[in-house]
């Protein structure tokens, strides 16, 4: 029976994590609630039907507690990780892991002095068309590729999103880190970083086009150079009111590509193919577990630690190449990724 202490409740997700545990039938309960503001704690502590704990230090001594969820605000999660990562004990981290190569290597750190199962909140890399993809991607399957582009958006901004008072945070830098391409554009690196490999240097277009939360941005654009050769493309944004997203990949030999229907896999002069059929099978491989699944699969001890580690090391360089997006949106030119 998977205990879980939420460490803060202040992201969007937090409602649909608690919800997770409570719809859930395998025994997982919400073992305790912290935060640093006791009234929204005590809010979800309510919702979730657990105790609202004052006490961080004695949320994480408690043995009776099998895993720990971080859902501060992106730039608090490095006060928190100082004190969870010692204590040993599986962290599912509210993305992005951190917001700077400076406090990644305060985690780095962490990490060698106290090894320690963690992981953050991106789940694109473990749907079924993903990991077909990744399969096709490591067959060889669509030649030698050139272009990737992955599009991650929604219309947050438009739709106003973050007026309630518990979720202003997500527009105030301080506390986001970014507005939008921090918030999505994270998702969408930490995709393109599992399946095509690290990142040399970034060139990006970070702004605002719809003047809603003018503090932050609300779009960005991003150009890729990856070790392997690659050139990527992605794109994030709170503004996209229409369109489809996803992943594209463009090969010597074949194509990817997503439509209203699925991802199909095509090649000039063919038609284009379901992307079950071009992996050769009659449905797409079965999702991994992700957020609050994985962390109850790992408290159990139901993932591998060779892709646990392949999971961190994106997350982990996803930061980096969010630094040099942002540093290259501002000095507008290519940025090296640290």
């Amino acid at each position: 029976m998977p205990r879980i202490a939420f460490l803060s409740t202040a992201h969007i997700h937090t409602k649909g994590f608690i919800e997770n545990v409570l719809k859930a039938t395998d025994g997982r309960v919400v073992a305790a609630v912290w935060d640093d503001v006791p009234e929204r704690g005590r809010r979800y502590a309510e919702m979730a039907k657990a105790p609202f704990v004052a006490d961080l230090d004695g949320v994480l001594r408690d043995p009776a507690v099998d895993g720990f969820v971080i859902c501060a605000e992106n730039t608090r999660h490095l006060p928190l990780l100082k004190k969870a990562l010692p204590v040993g004990k599986p962290i599912f981290c509210e993305k992005p892991l951190v917001t700077s190569t400076a406090e990644l290597a305060e985690v780095k750190a962490l990490l060698a002095a106290h090894p320690t199962t963690l992981f953050c909140g991106y789940f694109q890399p473990f749907t079924g068309d993903m990991l077909a993809a990744a399969e096709l991607v490591r067959a060889g399957a669509f030649g030698r590729i050139t272009r990737i582009r992955y599009r991650n958006a929604h219309h947050a901004a438009y739709g106003r999103w973050f007026d309630n008072p518990d979720l202003a945070w997500f527009y105030d830098p301080a506390l986001s880190g970014g507005g939008a391409f921090m918030d999505m554009g994270t998702h969408a690196v930490h995709l393109v970083r599992t399946l095509f490999g690290p990142v040399l240097e970034a060139f990006a277009i970070i702004g605002n086009h719809s003047a809603q939360y003018p503090t932050c941005d609300d779009f960005g654009i991003a150009q890729l150079k990856f070790a392997n050769g690659i050139l990527g493309t992605v794109e994030a944004a709170w503004t996209q009111t229409g369109g489809i997203g996803g992943l594209e990949i463009v090969g010597s030999e074949k194509a990817l590509w997503n439509t209203p229907a699925g991802y199909v896999v095509g090649a000039p002069g063919k038609p284009a193919e379901p992307l079950a059929s071009a992996l050769g099978g009659a449905a797409l491989p079965a999702g991994r577990p992700t957020r609050m699944d994985r962390l109850v699969a790992a408290i159990r001890g139901e993932v591998s630690a060779k892709e646990l580690r392949a999971d961190l090391a994106a997350a982990i360089d996803a930061v980096s190449i969010m630094e040099a997006c942002y540093a290259s949106a501002q000095a507008g030119r290519w940025e090296a990724v640290s």
